[in-house]
């Protein structure tokens, strides 16, 4: 499988009044057209990790790596410019919750036919019919309707199925979802995750999905890369995330409720400070 994304040594750094913080500490990965999933809890570097990618780290924030390239094409070395035609025409990102993501004073419709426009040169009418098309791909039942709305007049499901038609209306190479569906429920969780793999899967894209949660990645990516303090201390295949040998990810693991494993008490995750320095375990290391 060659490689679409390659990440050697990603560093994201903050100055503070005590010093550097380093919210991401020499993080590593390949991606080919497949399905990662990047998991750890609130604080672990993950959504850093991906803004890092997109270099939508702003001063005084601080990105460091030997090498991001996609398709080996260098990223690093782009001008802000040549960045902008990467942003969503060639990687996409889908951000946690599409109600601080889409502007509040503009319709859906005008929203979308912007984004498309601004990544290809076509009219305003091929650019609503391709907006149409692709809420209909997200199984939008009503896509004129729904053109015609404001981001307050649509539900929380419904809107992050606008903004994933959204990222993908240029056919991007590589889509980066964050947390795309932690604040929906879960009948329509599912839905959203079935447009996503469909639409991947057809167009032969790569995801990154962002996630806290570990069975859904576990059912629905490829390989995994667990994070904890700004590294990758696991990698493993996401089928057998729960055979995973690390004690935080296994810490993790027995943090969560099981139907088929009822318990009194959870397990508090007892952390290890050793665990931020020592190098990643798993076939990736």
């Amino acid at each position: 499988m060659s490689d679409l994304l390659n990440v050697e040594n990603l560093w994201v750094k903050f100055p503070t009044r005590t010093g550097v913080f380093d919210a991401v500490r020499g993080v590593s990965f390949r991606l080919g057209r497949e399905r990662l999933g990047i998991v750890g809890e609130s604080g672990s570097g993950k959504s850093m990790t991906g803004r890092a990618i997109l270099r939508l780290i702003r001063k005084p924030g601080m990105v460091e790596a030997d090498r991001i390239e996609l398709d080996g094409e260098d990223l690093l070395g782009k001008s802000e410019k040549d960045m902008r035609a990467v942003r969503g025409q060639r990687i996409s990102m889908v951000m946690q919750d599409p109600k601080f993501s889409l502007n509040p004073v503009m319709t859906v419709g005008d929203q979308m036919i912007e984004a498309y426009r601004l990544h290809a040169r076509a009219s305003k009418a091929e650019a609503r019919q391709k907006a149409l098309e692709m809420l209909e791909a997200v199984l939008i039942r009503d896509p004129e309707r729904v053109m015609r709305a404001y981001p307050h007049e649509v539900s929380g499901g419904m809107g992050q199925r606008i903004m994933i038609a959204m990222m993908l209306i240029p056919d991007p190479e590589l889509l980066i979802a964050d947390e795309p569906t932690s604040a929906l429920d879960v009948s329509v969780q599912g839905q959203v995750l079935s447009i996503m793999d469909k639409l991947v899967q057809d167009r032969g894209m790569g995801l990154i999905f962002i996630s806290h949660d570990l069975n859904l990645v576990a059912q629905f990516c490829d390989r995994v890369l667990i994070m904890y303090a700004g590294r990758v201390v696991e990698t493993c295949a996401a089928d057998k995330l729960h055979e995973a040998t690390h004690p935080y990810t296994r810490g993790l693991l027995n943090s969560l409720p099981r139907i088929d494993a009822p318990r009194d008490r959870l397990d508090v995750l007892q952390r290890d400070p050793a665990w931020a320095a020592a190098p990643s375990i798993g076939p990736d290391a």
